[in-house]
């Protein structure tokens, strides 16, 4: 298991691994293009062999890419769908560029065609993004809170998007959880009988095989609220216990985490809290 914060690559993409090293990270998380829009930036040779460099020298273990936040593989909007499907190959295949290993993003919201029709348009935008894609860096599913209809708010649904989809190789989705969006979803992380609840469900829907990272938040929101709310650890409704009890899960124990709490300032505390957890095991 190792540990790490979703990082600024502000100045370019080959400060990414500097930034995780200053505050303690193992492995970082990071937007290759602007989460809001706009040209991506060009990834040439020279840049590639400048971040291969960087994540040697500062010791980045791993490295992953999340997708920008206007993503919806279930909107009625030709321009928004198909350049989401176009923006998320793109992203595969910059990522692949630069050796990152996981690309997670939302799917959208079901709000303009309602749960069924909005799944079934998902499940297509996957097989297109994904169509002859020989590259190294997997797709991941990000566990959503369920605000506004949004997709992915449920072990069962994130299951039958990936059974629909029927893809040659079994294994090229996977499922990143983030612990606010599940608790936000209904699913308690508050204790040890909790955790191991929690995750003995997302092995029968889903299966464990599936799950390759994991965004670490604690909740600013009740368990159920479906509401996006971060907090830092300990400082939420899961708690340092809830916490504990995640890192010290045995079937956990080769999940990496990622942080994305609110205070850009307690990442160092934050990575420390959960290291000591980890080394306390």
């Amino acid at each position: 298991m190792l540990i790490g914060t979703h990082i600024s690559a502000a100045g370019g993409l080959v400060n990414a691994p500097k930034n995780s090293h200053a505050v303690g990270g193992e492995i970082f998380q990071f937007f290759s293009r602007s989460p809001r829009g706009g040209k991506a930036p060009v990834i040439t040779k020279a840049v590639v062999t400048d971040f291969k460099t960087a994540m040697k020298k500062y010791q980045q273990q791993e490295c992953y890419i999340h997708a920008p936040y206007y993503i919806n593989l279930a909107s009625t909007n030709n321009r928004i769908y198909y350049g989401s499907i176009s923006v998320l190959r793109e992203e595969l295949e910059r990522g692949s560029l630069l050796g990152v290993k996981y690309l997670m993003t939302h799917l959208g919201s079901a709000k303009e065609l309602g749960e069924k029709e909005a799944l079934k348009k998902v499940v297509a935008g996957i097989k297109k993004i994904l169509e002859d894609y020989t590259g190294s860096t997997q797709f991941l599913i990000e566990m959503s809170a369920g605000a506004g209809m949004i997709i992915g708010d449920s072990f069962e649904e994130i299951s039958l998007i990936i059974k629909n989809l029927k893809l040659k190789n079994k294994n090229s989705v996977g499922v990143c959880f983030d612990t606010a969006h599940g608790f936000a979803s209904g699913y308690d992380l508050r204790d040890q009988k909790a955790v191991k609840k929690t995750f003995d469900d997302f092995d029968k829907l889903i299966g464990l095989k599936r799950l390759k990272l994991m965004h670490v938040n604690d909740s600013m929101v009740e368990l159920g609220s479906h509401r996006d709310r971060h907090q830092n650890i300990g400082e939420g409704k899961i708690g340092h216990q809830g916490f504990e009890a995640l890192v010290k899960e045995p079937r956990l124990e080769n999940i990496n985490l990622i942080l994305e709490t609110p205070d850009k300032d307690k990442d160092q505390l934050n990575i420390k809290i959960l290291k000591d957890f980890r080394n306390k095991k």
